[in-house]
């Protein structure tokens, strides 16, 4: 495209998202990527032989079929139409411990109680309400500056429960292991110690989704998410350059429109001098949190869970109780390499199988370790599996490892492997990147931010592309 009136800057899903809103409404986008493939964190890779398929980082996409942005292209078919399929696993997530027992989320609340012994009864009462309203809730959270709020109720009950950190609920709410250690899995996901405030609504936010959407995959890997909203961009007029690097708003077009789907600091190599001193500051102050070690498996057989629930579960949360997972995280934070990790395993090839030959797996799993960490943890994650499914390792045909300070390699937005983009507390969730009703906006006319570091966060959402295309819109017109 010759003369573009929009330009992203960045085709992660964030980024696609902002065109696909901006070229529906007759506006002429150009997406450019640095890298050679659209996607961000939703691209797959062959990464060890030419006929599996690994999910380079994203693996169960939860947050996309809650996403509003993305239910409206779901809605008309144009997800469909591209080439996008949703696989929901038999069980969303499994969470085993050393007995042989394992705590098992599953689509119906009352199901999922009845694997939690003695704290059913607490876990209908903790769920139900926020189960029953559905988008009502979700849709709130993931617009979190819409003024007034919709559903005040159903968020203002949610906030009260998830103010407080994952320790203090779990032990206010549950009494045995299971439950303790299924809400722990979830909490974890926010990279934070679970002694910290607002950790709650990490695992109840999970939780929920898991009952109203499921935790599913998209069929032929992640890539299809991505090359579907390329499809619509292109269907509607836009276009997409990949390959091409972005350092300056001067390789732009001075006419347009930007929006940069780039964490703080990258924003700031592009703005350059033009930023705003004070602007130039609260960005300079962002914070990225821990990052991950991530490893790929190819498996001559499928993994030999303990508990026959894991073997039915897409993803697989591994870690022991709730007091072990806590201290594995309180290690991360303080900048410690825990020797048992909390691990984050998904076994996609179970229930796709376009992804591999037959009699052959795919298995993807990370875990969390200090910001820009050269460490290979490999060995700890594999004994982490193997704790909870003797023989593992001699299923074991190939491995592919990509330390935390690596992760920049694949996509620049993982700053020190940090995958949500940033530090995902209650100080960084108000003010992400920095504190205003319209943060997706820049104090530079003309220029707007949507990656993962805005809100609502981290994830496959595409909502921070969704709110900073709507807001561009809205002041254009």
């Amino acid at each position: 495209m010759t003369d573009p009136d929009v330009v992203v800057v960045g085709a992660g899903p964030n980024g696609l998202m902002a065109a696909v809103v901006l070229a529906r409404a007759g506006r002429r986008v150009l997406v450019v990527e640095a890298t050679d493939a659209a996607g961000g964190g939703t691209r797959s890779q062959a990464l060890i032989r030419p006929d599996v398929v690994h999910d380079v980082c994203s693996a169960i996409h939860p947050l996309a079929l809650a996403s509003p942005a993305f239910r409206l292209l779901a809605a008309d078919g144009s997800l469909a139409a591209h080439g996008l399929e949703w696989v929901h696993p038999i069980v969303p997530v499994a969470h085993p411990l050393d007995d042989g027992r394992a705590a098992v989320l599953l689509r119906s609340v009352d199901h999922t109680a009845a694997s939690l012994g003695g704290d059913a009864d607490a876990y209908r009462r903790l769920m139900s309400p926020y189960v029953d309203a559905g988008f009502d809730l979700t849709d709130g959270l993931l617009s979190p500056l819409d003024l007034p709020p919709p559903h005040p109720v159903h968020l203002a009950r949610f906030g009260w429960s998830g103010i407080r950190s994952a320790q203090a609920l779990a032990r206010s709410r549950f009494e045995g292991d299971e439950a303790r250690a299924l809400f722990a899995g979830l909490a974890a996901h926010s990279l934070l110690s679970l002694r910290a405030r607002a950790t709650a609504a990490y695992g109840l936010i999970l939780g929920v989704l898991g009952h109203v959407v499921g935790w599913p995959m998209a069929r032929g890997g992640s890539q299809r998410i991505a090359d579907a909203l390329v499809g619509i961009i292109e269907s509607a007029g836009g276009s997409i350059e990949c390959g091409r690097r972005v350092t300056s708003l001067d390789d732009l077009p001075p006419s347009c429109d930007v929006i940069l789907d780039l964490t703080p600091r990258q924003v700031l190599d592009v703005l350059g001098g033009r930023a705003p001193a004070r602007y130039a500051r609260a960005l300079r102050r962002y914070r990225y949190g821990p990052g991950v070690v991530k490893v790929d498996w190819i498996l001559d057989g499928p993994t030999p869970w303990t508990n026959p629930h894991c073997a039915q579960a897409g993803t697989v949360h591994l870690g022991g109780t709730f007091e072990e997972i806590a201290r594995s995280e309180d290690d991360v934070v303080r900048g410690r390499h825990t020797e048992r990790p909390y691990v984050l395993l998904a076994q996609q090839t179970l229930f796709d199988p376009t992804r591999a030959p037959d009699g052959v797996h795919a298995v993807w799993a990370y875990c969390h370790v200090p910001n820009g960490s050269t460490v290979d943890m490999s060995d700890r994650i594999e004994a982490q599996v193997e704790r909870f499914a003797p023989g593992f390792r001699d299923r074991i045909i190939g491995r592919h490892v990509v330390t935390a300070a690596a992760m920049v390699d694949h996509n620049e937005n993982y700053v020190g492997g940090d995958i949500n983009g940033g530090a995902g507390d209650l100080g960084q969730v108000i003010a992400r990147p920095t504190l205003g009703l319209h943060p997706w906006r820049t104090p530079i006319d003309g220029v707007w931010v949507c990656s993962a570091s805005t809100p609502p966060g981290g994830g496959v959402h595409g909502m921070g592309g969704f709110h900073a295309a709507t807001d561009l819109l809205a002041r254009r017109r």
